[in-house]
C-alpha cells in the first residue's frame, strides 16, 4: 500500500503555500495551526516526526544540522524538506511535484532541496 506524504510547515513558509497544497487535496499541517509557533527547530523536528510529516522550511543550516545530528544517532525523522524562498506558487507546485513523485516511506530520513 503506498503511504503519500503529508507535510508540516515551519513558521518560516508562508500561510499562502499551505492554502494552496490543501486545494491540491494534500495533507497539510502548520507550526500555526498545531500552537508550534516560536518552538526551537528540533521541537519542530520531533513534533514533525510524532506525527509522520515532514518538515516543510526555508532554514537550511539549523535542519542541515538536525538532518547530520539525526544520522549519526541512528535516529529516524520523516524527512525534511528546505525550500528557497520564492513565489508561494512556485512553492507549492513544485512540493506537489515531489509529492506526487515519491512516497512517505521514500522521503524518510532524507533531506530534499527543493
Amino acid at each position: 500500500m503506498t503511504i503519500f506524504a503529508q507535510a508540516y510547515l515551519d513558521e518560516d513558509v508562508d500561510i499562502l503555500v499551505a492554502t494552496l497544497l490543501l486545494a491540491r487535496g494534500l495533507n497539510i499541517t502548520t507550526a500555526r495551526e498545531q500552537q508550534m509557533l516560536g518552538q526551537p527547530d528540533s521541537e519542530q523536528l520531533i513534533f514533525a516526526t510524532s506525527c509522520q510529516r515532514c518538515v516543510l522550511t526555508h532554514n537550511r543550516l539549523d535542519f542541515e544540522k538536525l538532518h547530520t545530528n539525526y544520522l549519526q544517532a541512528g535516529q529516524p525523522h520523516s524527512g525534511i524538506i528546505i525550500v528557497k524562498r520564492r513565489n508561494p506558487y512556485e512553492i507549492a507546485e513544485r512540493v506537489a511535484i515531489l509529492f506526487d513523485t515519491f512516497t512517505a516511506d521514500e522521503i524518510a530520513n532524507q533531506l530534499l532541496y527543493l
